[in-house]
């Protein structure tokens, strides 16, 4: 075999077992800390300084929702949440506003219908041919057709 490269054996070294059993607290954990450390570590809320340098993956990966961000722009939060809200709200009311609009101007073309409706029914029920038919033919009116035309009475100023 040529040997250009270096090529790395791995060594395998074994430490003497120790005969007496140690706490599970006090076992060191793989960096260097026990495990009762490392369990506080963890449960404890660190505030890390965000990194300067805000990659995609650590936006994916939540490191932008520690608390510390999220303590500094609570107010901000909460004003894009009321404004939000704000928005919401009044697009519903405009919506409604403009469903009773509709619902208004139906109205209102089903009324003027209506009322032409019922001046074309009274005009045609009004006119002298209509009438002089209906007086015609009911027996029981006083009223008849005049057989003379109407005159004109001139009365002098004087009396």
């Amino acid at each position: 075999m040529s040997t250009e490269t270096d090529i790395k054996e791995p060594t395998i070294t074994t430490e003497p077992k120790e005969e007496k059993k140690k706490d599970a607290s006090q076992v060191p954990a793989s960096n260097g800390m026990t495990l009762q450390e490392a369990i506080k570590e963890q449960a404890t809320e660190e505030e890390r300084p965000l990194a300067s340098n805000l990659t995609f993956n650590k936006i994916l990966g939540g490191d932008i929702l520690n608390t510390s961000t999220i303590r500094r722009q609570v107010w901000l939060l909460l004003l894009i949440a009321f404004f939000c809200v704000v928005y919401i709200s009044n697009r519903y009311s405009c919506q409604k506003n403009l469903i009773e609009i509709d619902k208004l101007k139906k109205e209102l073309q089903d009324a003027k219908y209506k009322a032409l409706s019922s001046s074309s029914q009274l005009t045609e029920k009004s006119r002298e041919s209509n009438v002089l038919q209906l007086l015609q033919t009911t027996q029981d009116s006083t009223l008849h057709i005049a057989n003379q035309p109407p005159f004109i009475i001139n009365v002098p100023e004087n009396e």
